[in-house]
């Protein structure tokens, strides 16, 4: 037998162990101990990792258990519950179901809340945001925006509708899932389709369907939660029987009639499925090569046609016009000798210089006494 002495820090606590059986928990400061270097042995644990740890703290429950009430906080969980350990007020651990934890009481205050699984599956936001580090998988959240609504799904089976807001549930034991759907107005493209009309011709058409979900939980039921895909497959449809109906020329002159017609159709089909279409438009319309080189040459055709027209038309105007001139220069002398004077000014614009030579029946003097004519024969008509 020897002396020995043993220093505990306050940090610390030593479990002596002689003869492989607990003697004691030995607290901070210096112990002198006889013992024998065989049989007795000192193990030190650092309680500001808090979980006790290993078979020693569940042989200190079962067989000492005036040291467990002293040294030890135990959380033990039974099958449907859970626990949340704090240590000063602050997330330190979760407890799941049948588990266990032992925590050294040294050094802080400890505080247990416990859950009951079965009746709650929910988490407020604050407690989650608090304790998600610590939570990890066995919560989920989902933030749904003003315009949206989720459908709660608890192992495969539908349990709640949520609306907008932070929501997060307990993911212990279970499976949860939940499936957010935009409740503002959306537009889906439907990729280019081939569709053969009446007259035998295939033509390849794209279309923008607007649509907006009205209830959510029939959506899911209906489409199975792939509801833009839903809309898509029904959209086309509804184009195939409108254009296999018509000609190539009735789909390119009657595109209003040819929306309207889809829509209809397509909202007859999905009549209760939560969704509400609100409109489908025939976005372009793609003929095969040689269609669309033959269709150009019927329409450079009838351009050239109506151009021809508008000619022909513009030619018997003027020609009219020229015909009401004649005739009322015919009628009117005075008016006839003032549209050779207006020819006669046209066309001194473009002389720079005249000259008047003088003599009998010329010049000046024949030009003025030619002035005074018409001003006569005006007079006298």
């Amino acid at each position: 037998m020897i002396m020995k002495a043993i220093t505990v820090a306050e940090h610390q606590r030593a479990l002596m162990i002689r003869d492989g059986k607990l003697q004691a928990i030995l607290g901070p400061g210096r112990t002198r101990v006889w013992l024998s270097p065989h049989r007795v042995r000192f193990e030190l644990h650092d309680v500001r990792q808090a979980a006790f740890r290993g078979e020693w703290a569940r042989v200190i429950e079962k067989n000492h258990p005036e040291l467990a009430e002293e040294h030890l906080e135990i959380v033990r969980t039974g099958t449907d519950e859970a626990a949340l350990v704090s240590f000063e007020g602050q997330p330190a651990y979760f407890v799941g179901p049948n588990e266990t934890l032992f925590a050294w009481k040294a050094l802080r205050d400890i505080t247990v809340e416990r859950i009951d699984l079965t009746s709650a599956h929910r988490i407020d936001p604050a407690t989650y945001e608090a304790w998600r580090t610590v939570l990890g998988t066995r919560a989920v959240q989902e933030t749904i925006s003003e315009h949206g609504a989720g459908l709660v799904y608890v192992d495969g089976a539908l349990v709640e509708k949520v609306g907008p807001g932070r929501h997060a549930f307990w993911a212990v034991g279970r499976t949860v899932r939940v499936v957010v759907y935009d409740l503002s107005p959306a537009m889906i493209e439907i990729a280019a389709q081939e569709i053969l009309t009446k007259d035998r011709i295939s033509v390849r058409l794209t279309l923008t369907a607007f649509e907006r979900i009205t209830d959510v939980e029939a959506v899911a039921a209906v489409t199975r939660g792939d509801y833009e895909n839903h809309v898509y497959r029904i959209v086309q449809l509804a184009a195939r029987e409108a254009v296999g109906g018509r000609t190539l020329d009735e789909l390119l002159n009657e595109r209003t009639k040819v929306d309207a017609e889809i829509t209809e159709q397509a909202r007859e089909r999905l009549a209760g499925s939560g969704l509400d279409l609100r409109e489908v438009k025939v976005k372009d319309v793609i003929l095969p090569g040689e269609m669309r080189a033959l269709l150009n040459k019927v329409v450079e055709a009838e351009k050239a046609a109506q151009a021809n027209l508008i000619r022909r038309q513009e030619e018997t105007a003027a020609t009219r016009s020229l015909l009401n001139t004649a005739r009322l220069m015919d009628d009117n002398p005075t008016l006839m000798r003032l549209k050779e004077l207006e020819a006669l000014e046209k066309l001194t614009e473009k002389i720079g210089r005249i000259d008047l030579h003088a003599g009998r029946g010329e010049g000046l003097d024949a030009l003025l006494s030619g002035l005074v004519r018409i001003g006569s024969d005006a007079e006298a008509s």
